[in-house]
């Protein structure tokens, strides 16, 4: 049988608590509470999904609840439904209108 989906996902009816680790592309529609490290992969919180844990991976899209400190490696983008409340780390970072945020945006570039 060919495996057709294109990501992991945690489905909205899906609670995890602890480490959650993907070699693959990862979509949370539901609860994790620990920390999620996924690599050089990407990460899409879906806009009923509610995070308690600290973000890890290449790309991260939040359209939901999250608590905790976000890292992506290339790129954070919150959609106009996310509510962040911890510190975000990316080279390249996008809010769209009604996104809340409550915590800083590290870019890695200073003014000289």
């Amino acid at each position: 049988m060919e495996e057709r989906r294109k990501a992991a996902w945690i489905g909205s009816s899906v609670i995890v608590t602890g480490n959650v680790n993907s070699t693959e592309d990862l979509v949370i529609d539901g609860q994790v509470h620990g920390t999620i490290g996924i690599g050089d992969h990407n990460l899409t919180i879906g806009p009923g999904a509610t995070v308690v844990a600290d973000l890890a991976a290449k790309a991260i899209v939040i359209s939901g609840n999250v608590k905790g400190s976000v890292k992506g490696s290339t790129k954070v983008e919150l959609k106009s439904t996310a509510k962040v409340d911890g510190d975000i780390a990316s080279p390249k970072f996008v809010m769209e209108d009604g996104a809340a945020l409550s915590g800083k945006v590290d870019t890695g570039q200073r003014n000289k």
